[in-house]
């Protein structure tokens, strides 16, 4: 450090200059009395821009060109696409209405309801499956009408489905109001984020598995590109952001390579999934084997996601706390936060797919399996075989976020005794 001092009659003044990294200056009045100013603050929260950071802006840079190439590569082009099957037989056509009547002692026709396009009240030809106590009056339900001469009034009813767009926009509006309250502008952000990455799974990943692209390329772009929208978004571009986001690419590589192992390894069979072998009549060119390998990899993009942001925040957070702890001191204490979070992810995943698989496993649990036998059964195993990969993926990502964030926030900083 260099530095000068002039001594007056009435007050002496100096100055110290750093060296560019502790970013430091002094000015002193000659009575003790100082100031303070630097790059840094003194909190660690910014930091000059260096090599590291340089480093980090080549890295992502050629991730998002890589993606920008993927996407072109990979869109399906005009003409590639199956045409499109129609839903309803040719000779059915809609007709909702609002249920007026139950006639339970009826054998057939218990179902009366009232026709929105005419007003006309008629009775369903069948349920289907659906029991009769599911129906209440008032209920909106779709139906299919069919010509049939045979019948009092020429057509048939038959049900299709309950009506639910009502409260499932209800719920939807409700998710966003509680977001947007709790989370504020980033709330907005993170909704604004999640339909922009549905909608490219929608208009990008569907179709170009529906084209036959290669799955595995498919799988990487759009979780790529689902990765930029969603963590730009709703987290803002920085060097915290961008940590966490580069953390959430290792992880989906991890994932990407044990799927692209374990489809073929655990022999898991695309056709006992009935929407699988709707699919293999629809698209004949469709790998149905890398549909699964694409699905497992962007399962694990959202997990994947929330625990990189939570240790890069946690890092940045801790320097800012102890600016001058050197980077292994940071990587410990942030890693028994990502512990914690390990413990409870791997937690959340389990119940999760046993909240949805609770009909499959009460039905299992009425047969002479044992468990080892239950767990590798094709429709166990195909649920629980992207858990195990997409959990592997996660517990990794931890220490490598971990790491490339406490090298990022910067190392101990020095403190300057003239300021003290």
């Amino acid at each position: 450090m260099t530095g000068h001092s002039q001594d007056g009659a009435a007050a002496g003044h100096g100055h110290s200059h750093g060296d560019g990294h502790g970013r430091g200056h002094s000015h002193g009045d000659g009575h003790g009395r100082g100031q303070s100013h630097g790059d840094s603050h003194g909190h660690g929260r910014t930091m000059p821009w260096g090599r590291r950071h340089v480093a980090l802006a080549v890295v992502m840079g050629a991730l998002a060109v890589a993606t920008i190439v993927g996407l072109v590569w990979l869109w399906p082009k005009a003409g590639e696409l199956p045409a499109k099957t129609p839903f309803l037989a040719p000779n059915a056509e809609r007709a909702p209405g609002v249920v007026t009547k139950i006639e339970p002692e009826r054998t057939e026709g218990q179902v009366v309801f009232r026709l929105d396009d005419t007003g006309q009240e008629v009775r369903l030809y069948t349920v289907g499956e659906v029991p009769l106590e599911d129906f209440g009056l008032g209920d909106h339900i779709q139906t299919l009408r069919f010509p049939d001469a045979g019948s009092a009034t020429g057509e048939i009813y038959v049900f299709s489905d309950f009506y639910r767009a009502s409260p499932m926009l209800l719920l939807a509006v409700l998710f966003v109001l509680v977001v947007v309250a709790v989370a504020r502008l980033k709330g907005v952000a993170a909704v604004v984020g999640l339909v922009g990455a549905l909608g490219l799974v929608w208009f990008f990943v569907l179709p170009a598995l529906t084209a036959g692209r290669p799955p595995l390329a498919v799988a990487l772009t759009g979780a790529s590109a689902v990765m930029f929208i969603v963590v730009y978004l709703a987290h803002g571009v920085s060097v915290k952001s961008t940590t966490a986001l580069l953390g959430t690419f290792l992880g989906t590589a991890v994932v990407a390579a044990l799927a692209w192992w374990a489809v073929p390894a655990t022999h898991l069979i695309p056709m006992t999934d009935e929407s699988l072998v709707q699919l293999s009549y629809a698209v004949p060119a469709a790998d149905l084997k890398g549909v699964l390998l694409c699905g497992m990899v962007l399962a694990g993009v959202g997990v994947l996601n929330d625990v990189t942001i939570t240790q890069a925040s946690a890092v940045w957070e801790l320097r800012a706390a102890a600016p001058q702890a050197p980077r292994r001191t940071v990587f410990s204490h942030a890693m028994r936060i990502g512990r914690d979070h390990i413990a409870s992810t791997v937690y959340t995943i389990a119940f999760a797919y046993i909240g949805g698989a609770l009909g499959l496993l009460l039905v299992a649990s009425t047969m002479d399996h044992t468990i080892a036998r239950l767990l590798t059964v094709e429709d166990v195993a195909s649920e629980l075989v992207p858990i195990l990969v997409a959990s592997i993926g996660l517990v990794l990502a931890i220490p490598l976020t971990t790491a490339i964030g406490a090298w990022l926030a910067g190392g101990a900083q020095r403190a300057n005794p003239e300021s003290q």
